[in-house]
């Protein structure tokens, strides 16, 4: 394009006295014109014809605000920050299992590399620098990355062995719908289960017959006892299905009642039982069914994760491309209203002179108000994409620091190099291999798979082995007699008449031997545990038991559920493999059409910059018209307006590719760990750091041993 001071000197000397008033009139819009497309230069991108194969995209550099000072990482919940598939720790603090855990606060507030990189109310933001502030703020993510911490959660309670589990977005099953050995009265628990009671009891018992109670006395009315228990237990089940328990069981009483033996007694026992299911519920795979099915919801809880954040980068890669074309479209309609308003101003000059008719000038201000209207939409569509961008990119975009904060994209639109497969066949292994909904699908069906064996299992009948042993003691007080003597009760022996029986003329007595108490025996708890460890009174008892369901009708329809469950997860897993092919194949012929369209509107603009070239050079020697040569220059304006908006589309169709066959993350240098922490780490190059901190050799080198763990 001409300088501002070639133009005047050609306009100059073109003019000559004999020139008319219109003339002179249209010299001097010549040179007001000139002035301005001197003085508005175009964006570099529409200078020059953009590289056909640039580089893919270079690793990101360590982002810096634009005083130079270094962004910190954003401080956030990740999910390396708990880890709920592991209940507190009872050692040393054995209340611990008994206190809720913890769980943090949201982070609703914007991460601190947003607000550093704003300055004088401005946000200079490149494509990858909005990348990683959306994986930092985005409330999509914020709120997707709760879904594994509920599977961590829904892994530890299928841990405890309890029937049923956690829902998982994603995953189409909870928990195995098996009946597992449905008749069994043990509970179902591969936590411990400890149980402990102590009880005292005083009761006083009316007696209608004295002698039949033992109570020995014809003036008792009541017979009083007192007893104290107290009775341990431990039971659990085991992953095989094994159910294991122990008792210990203590109880003493005393009563007034003189039929006992020993009073007060203490009796005490303890037994050793367990169940083995050898039909429904054998095995460890029918224990562990829940947990495995837990495992794989965890595993689809992090492709869920994937695909929200696959989802987000292709969004905000969206909508940063449409802020681009949205500023570059408002100069495009800035300069249009500025030309249009040039041409009003020189018809009015003309039609003052009477050198245009008044039709004229009423269209050309009809092309101002045109042109304004244009210029009003793009500006405020450039409002609403830059809204959209702040959405993606903020967690509050109310907040004070960037309510009012304009975008200023740095990173324009290129034609990148090709990224497409070798192949249509590449292009769909590399997504079926990628793509979440297809690993989600994959992991669902070996969910079922668990579940329709665990229903097969379900059909058996119920049979079960089970053992008993038992330990008893018994001890208390009881009296101490002397040696028995024999004395007369006073009753006299009377025969069948009744009369007294005489012997010698004497009546005879009926007699009784009596022993003296001399003392009495204590024995009581320790004497009672002694026996029951030295095995003094044992039992031993073994138990077959077989149930059979009639008809078992129940575990059929169960059966058939899980079986059809299966089938129709098969079916949906071909039609996700399907609609990725269309997905794959729709989003390569988008790009190869956008590539032939980048490649036309560069054409096209050249065209039109050699056109209004040639149109100026005419009107500089007088064979042109001042319209004419506003005409070529705003068709100019509207070629590099179609060939931002191809370059757009371009950029955003490889997005569009890139999400199709599952790359998006490895693309724009993202790992699934950056989104699960809600931080993006950055290596760098230079020796003696390491994730932005200076580190001494060993740990530096020591990192890299690790695999750059932290």
């Amino acid at each position: 394009m001409k300088t501002l001071r070639a133009t005047l000197k050609r306009s100059i000397l073109g003019a000559n006295a004999r020139r008319t008033a219109s003339e002179w009139a249209r010299s001097l819009f010549a040179i007001v014109l000139a002035g301005l497309l001197a003085g508005g230069p175009l964006s570099p991108v529409f200078a020059q014809t953009p590289a056909q194969n640039p580089p893919s995209n270079p690793a990101p550099a360590a982002t810096t605000a634009p005083d130079g000072t270094s962004i910190t990482p954003v401080s956030s919940l990740g999910l390396g920050t708990h880890n709920y598939t592991h209940p507190p720790r009872s050692f040393p603090n054995i209340l611990k299992p008994y206190e809720p855990i913890h769980i943090d606060q949201p982070m609703l507030t914007n991460s601190p590399r947003l607000d550093q990189l704003v300055r004088d109310g401005k946000l200079e933001l490149g494509l990858q620098d909005a990348v990683e502030l959306a994986l930092e703020n985005s409330m999509d993510i914020a709120v997707q990355r709760y879904n594994p911490w509920m599977a961590d959660a829904g892994i530890l309670f299928a841990n405890s062995g309890t029937p049923g589990g956690f829902g998982t977005p994603g995953a189409t099953i909870a928990a195995s719908s098996a009946a597992i050995n449905p008749f069994a009265l043990t509970i179902t628990s591969f936590d411990p289960i400890i149980q402990s009671s102590a009880s005292v009891a005083s009761i006083s018992t009316p007696i209608n017959n004295p002698f039949i109670s033992g109570a020995g006395s014809t003036n008792l009315t009541a017979v009083l006892s007192h007893s104290t228990q107290f009775n341990n237990s431990y039971s659990q089940t085991f992953e095989t299905g094994t159910n294991f328990s122990v008792a210990w069981n203590n109880t003493r009483s005393s009563s007034t009642a003189g039929a006992n033996f020993l009073n007060p007694a203490v009796t005490s026992n303890f037994s050793v039982s367990f169940t083995q299911p050898l039909l429904n519920g054998f095995g460890l795979a029918m224990g562990t069914r829940n947990i495995r099915i837990a495992k794989n919801n965890r595993k689809i809880a992090d492709w869920a994760f994937t695909a929200q954040a696959i989802t987000t980068i292709t969004n905000t890669i969206t909508a940063y491309w449409e802020l681009v074309y949205a500023r570059e479209n408002v100069k495009v309609n800035q300069q249009a209203v500025t030309v249009a308003q040039k041409l009003f101003e020189d018809n009015k000059k003309q039609l003052e002179i009477g050198s245009l008719a008044p039709l004229d000038v009423t269209r050309s201000e009809s092309e101002v108000a045109t042109d304004t209207q244009n210029l009003i939409f793009a500006q405020t569509t450039q409002l609403q994409d830059e809204q959209n961008l702040k959405n993606f990119i903020s967690k509050d975009p109310l907040a004070a620091n960037i309510i009012n904060v304009q975008i200023i994209p740095t990173d324009l639109p290129k034609q990148p190099a090709a990224i497409e497969a070798a192949s249509f066949e590449d292009a769909l292994k590399e997504a079926f291999a990628k793509r979440p909904e297809l690993q989600e699908e994959a992991l669902n069906l070996l969910n079922a798979e668990i579940d329709v064996k665990a229903n097969r299992n379900a059909l058996l009948p119920t049979l079960s082995i089970g053992g008993f042993y038992e330990s008893q003691g018994l001890a208390g007080n009881s009296t101490i007699l002397g040696a028995p003597t024999t004395i007369s009760t006073g009753i006299p022996i009377v025969d069948g008449t009744g009369a007294p029986v005489l012997v010698n003329g004497a009546p005879i007595f009926e007699s009784t031997t009596t022993a003296p108490v001399t003392g009495t025996s204590q024995q009581g708890f320790t004497t009672a545990q002694s026996q029951i460890f030295h095995n003094q009174f044992p039992e031993y008892a073994g138990q077959l038991t077989l149930t059979l369901p009639l008809r078992n009708r129940a575990a059929q329809a169960e059966y058939a559920r899980a079986l059809l469950s299966q089938r129709q997860l098969q079916t949906t897993e071909r039609q996700l493999r399907n609609a990725a092919l269309l997905d794959v194949r729709n989003s390569f012929i988008a790009l190869t059409q956008d590539r032939a369209q980048v490649a036309a509107a560069v054409k096209a603009r050249e065209l039109q910059q050699q056109t209004f070239d040639a149109e100026e050079k005419k009107y500089q020697l007088g064979a042109s018209t001042v319209y004419t040569v506003i005409q070529t220059q705003r068709d100019l304006t509207l070629a590099q307006g179609n060939e931002i908006r191809a370059l757009a589309n371009l950029e955003e169709a490889k997005a569009g590719y890139e999400r199709a066959v599952g790359r998006t993350l490895e693309v724009n240098h993202v790992t699934i760990a950056d989104g699960k922490s809600g931080e993006v780490d950055r290596e760098t190059l230079i020796p003696g750091t390491l994730h932005g901190k200076v580190v001494g050799t060993d740990e530096l080198f020591k990192s890299l041993s690790d695999g750059g763990k932290r």
